[in-house]
């Protein structure tokens, strides 16, 4: 089994990305995504075709992040965490109905992962592939 997508715009970390809300009624904050993370997510849904049942076996899901550089081509200052744009790739995969669960029993691993500075277009791309 093979399955491809290319996830448009920016990738976005989940954990990092978590804003502190405040609840009027209850006096009480608690943690909501972020506006970039929303949009990062409905960019996904656009991309992401569901898989019918959803996928329930281990699996390899590599990710490959396409982030700018900076105008004069250099890399930006601010590191990525790959780990924590797994996390959010793999919540969306759950999320669009491609895997079932992003545990380990199903998501076995990430190998070939990693980000690349590009002076293109952001874009994520994603393979799923069977662990034999």
């Amino acid at each position: 089994m093979y399955l491809y997508y290319k996830i448009t715009g920016r990738p976005v970390s989940k954990k990092n990305s978590l804003q502190m809300a405040y609840n009027k009624a209850t006096g009480k904050s608690f943690p909501v995504q972020s506006a970039a993370y929303k949009k990062y997510e409905k960019q996904a849904k656009a991309c992401i075709k569901p898989v019918d049942p959803p996928i329930d076996y281990p699996v390899n899901v590599k990710c490959t992040y396409w982030v700018s550089k900076n105008k004069d081509g250099s890399v930006p200052k601010t590191k990525l965490d790959l780990v924590n744009l797994l996390g959010a790739t793999c919540d969306v995969l759950v999320k669009y109905e491609v895997l079932k669960d992003d545990n380990c029993k199903i998501v076995a691993g990430h190998d070939g992962s990693r980000v690349i500075y590009t002076s293109g277009d952001e874009y994520t791309e994603v393979e799923i592939t069977d662990v034999l």
